[in-house]
This record gives structure tokens, sequence and C-alpha cells, in this order.
């Protein structure tokens, strides 16, 4: 009897996934507002009130080389931009196409161009936001045909004029479900100039993991936690990606305080990697582009935790590997076997601290290999274990963090 296979990922797929974690920036004339990125929309706002807004879009401390640092620090390896968000203005030069673009407003410069060549110093991969629905072009109302070959125009552009880029991530095609967007040329222009760029369209919220072309590279799962795919039978792999906002918005909210603790991102993150997915956590900078002091801190406390267990994030994928509740596992190419665990008591004092502190047993399922040694990574500490091999049962007494230290989730390396 004949199983169906699983594909195996074509190299653009297989550098993302390495990535694992990346950051998204939603920029752009909404942020003058202050009241989130769909501020247009949602509060009825006139076309030629809004667009007004161009004349006062100076991007005075926009830079882009810090923007690019602060991922960095955080311990991504990618950077998504919006080049241009549903409101239809541009952050790069469209040439000719329409003057509705940061080079013709105050700020006079092409925003995309200071973005790439940032990028490509820190050693970041520059990816491309791109809106497919536009409030702006009438033409998307009015000749839905002129606006596809605008947007392709706009596209083509992005491709050949900032050299090798990681990828385009396009948003809007939920806007109109039962259209004809002409992809396979839309995505042709792409292949056409930059054959290695990743392909993703987002399939929005309520239809999370869905692959709907193709030549899409990875489906996304918007806010929402992903699940695992089951890739058995498909004619090519594709990758995962949740994009996260840090509070209840994507762009600037001055208001929005609801903000995600860190250890709730940190959380996030390691269930992203648990089914495979990467994580596009959102940063919304100020009107005039720089980066707010909560999100800069929260990114910060991030690549702290990152420092200590980037490289296993990055290189660990699902093998398997599975702990009770959410505890779990994964392997690298060269296999090694990390173990993820969570809610680890913090040792202290009863006066000072919540619960007795002290240590848990940590028991996983698919450990076949014969381990010498167990030991946390973050401090080299070795642990006790027992194992069953032929049943693939492993426990180790997961002894909990020094007063002082909450990592919220912890790291173990097995030698075997």
């Amino acid at each position: 009897m004949m199983t169906e296979q699983k594909p195996v990922p074509e190299k653009r797929i297989a550098d993302f996934e390495t990535m694992a974690f990346g950051m998204f920036v939603h920029w752009g004339l909404y942020s003058q507002l202050g009241k989130g990125e769909w501020a247009q929309h949602i509060a009825h706002i006139p076309r030629e009130e809004y667009i007004r807004l161009k004349d006062t879009f100076t991007a005075e401390r926009f830079d882009a080389r810090e923007l690019a640092r602060t991922a960095k620090r955080a311990g991504m390896r990618y950077i998504t931009l919006t080049t241009r968000h549903h409101e239809g203005f541009s952050l790069y030069d469209t040439c000719g196409l329409n003057d509705y673009d940061a080079p013709h407003s105050p700020a006079g410069r092409d925003l995309v161009a200071e973005f790439v060549a940032a990028c490509r110093e820190e050693g970041i991969v520059p990816f491309f936001y791109h809106t497919t629905l536009d409030w702006y072009q009438e033409s998307f109302e009015k000749d839905f045909g002129a606006y596809l070959e605008y947007l392709r125009r706009s596209v083509e552009i992005l491709c050949t004029r900032y050299g090798r880029i990681g990828g385009l991530w396009f948003d809007g095609n939920w806007s109109r479900p039962d259209a004809d967007w002409k992809l396979d040329e839309l995505y042709g222009t792409i292949r056409k100039y930059q054959p290695d760029a990743m392909i993703i369209n987002n399939t929005g919220i309520g239809n999370e993991g869905r692959l709907v072309h193709r030549e899409i590279d990875s489906v996304t799962f918007e806010q929402g936690l992903p699940t695992p795919l089951d890739r058995t039978g498909m004619e090519k792999y594709v990758a995962a990606e949740m994009c996260y906002t840090l509070n209840g918005h994507w762009g600037a909210a001055a208001a929005d305080y609801r903000y995600k603790s860190p250890a709730e991102l940190i959380e996030a993150l390691c269930h992203c990697r648990k089914v495979g997915a990467n994580l596009l956590l959102n940063i919304g900078p100020n009107a005039d582009g720089s980066i707010p002091a909560m999100q800069r801190a929260i990114l910060e406390i991030l690549g702290d935790w990152m420092n200590d267990y980037g490289e296993m994030v990055r290189a660990g994928r699902p093998a398997g590997i599975a702990g009770a509740g959410r505890d779990f596992g994964l392997r690298t190419a060269d296999g090694k076997t990390y173990l993820f665990v969570f809610g680890l008591p913090v040792c202290g004092d009863a006066q000072v601290t919540v619960g007795d502190g002290g240590s848990r047993l940590a028991t996983f399922s698919g450990v076949f290999d014969r381990v010498r040694a167990v030991r946390w990574v973050d401090n080299g500490q070795p642990l006790p274990f027992i194992q069953d091999p032929d049943s693939g049962m492993f426990t180790f007494h997961a002894v909990g963090y020094e007063y002082g230290i909450d990592r919220v989730v912890r790291v173990a390396e097995l030698d075997a």
C-alpha cells in the first residue's frame, strides 16, 4: 500500500522558516491620527479630507537604521514594512503612477529605499507588505481591470528598484472574495523579477491557514495561534506565519493601553515554533516614524529571552516530541533535541513569591534516542532523568528558577 508523500520545502521557504521571528511595521498617514490603521474607513473620513494628511507627513524621526537595529536586538531576522496600506499612500516612489507617495510629501524621501539599505547593513531580510484593497485609487471601485494593472505596475516597481528582497506580503483580497484578481499576472511579475522571493497573501480573520493559489509560499494566521499543517499529498511545501499585534491595533493608537505582556508574547512565539510556524510581531510607529517607548521596551525583553534561546527557536523543527500541557520538543537538522518547558516555579520564600517554589517532573513522548545527559540551556545545570527508549517516554526533573529569575519558557538540551 502506497502512502502519500510530504513535499520538501524549496530553499526560499526553508530559509524563511529558519528566520522564525520577524517584525511587522504598520506606518502611514493614519499614524498621524493615532487611532489605528483603519481610522479612515471606520470613522468615515471623506477621501478629499483624508488625503490632506499627505501635506503633514514629515517622517522627521524615521530612522531606518534604528528600526533594523531594534529588530535585530529583539532576535528578529526579517522585517515586513507596509509599503502601501489600504489608504493607498505609498512609502516608495511610485514613478509617475500618481503623486500620493512619500517623495511627494513633506518627507521628500523614498522611505522604502532607506528601509532596504538599513536592513542590508544590519543583516535583516526586507519584506514588503502591499495592500490589494485601495481606498484612494478610484479605479478600485470604478474600473477594476485598470486598478489591477495599476497594482501590478506598483509591484513591478517594488520588484525592480530595490534589489533582492525576502518577499511580498499582500493583504486585501478578502475585500472582494468573488473577484478575479488576476493573480497569475501579479505573481508572475514577482517570479520574473524576484524568483527567490516569498509570496504571501493574507487570507484574513476567519480564514486562517487557507492556501488559495499555487504560487503562495506561506499561509497566514492573523491574530490567532496557528494550527499544525498537514502537508501530506500537497503539490508543494508551504510555510505558516502568525501575524500578531502588541496591543489591539496594527497602526499607531495613542490611547490603546491594552498591551500584551512579554510573557504572553514569549508563549506565542513558542507556540508558533511548536507547530513549525513563524511569528510576525507588529509595531506601530508614531506619526514622525519613531518607535513608541512601550513597544521598544517590550522588544528589548523579548531580545533578552532570544539571546538565551534564539538558536534553538530558529533551528528547531517539530519532530513528534510532545509534553504535558503546553510543553513540547524540537529537533535540529544536526540531531540536537530541545525540550521547551512552561510554567516553572520560582524558588523563593512564601512571603515574597507566589507558590512554594521547587521543581516538577516534565514528561515527554517521542524521545527514542538514548540520552546521556540533560541540562538547562541558560545556565548549563545538569538535570536528573529517566527514560524508556523503546516506548519513547522521557521524564526529567525540571528544576525551577532561582529567586530573581523567571524566563516564562525554559529550554533543556538533551545530550544523546
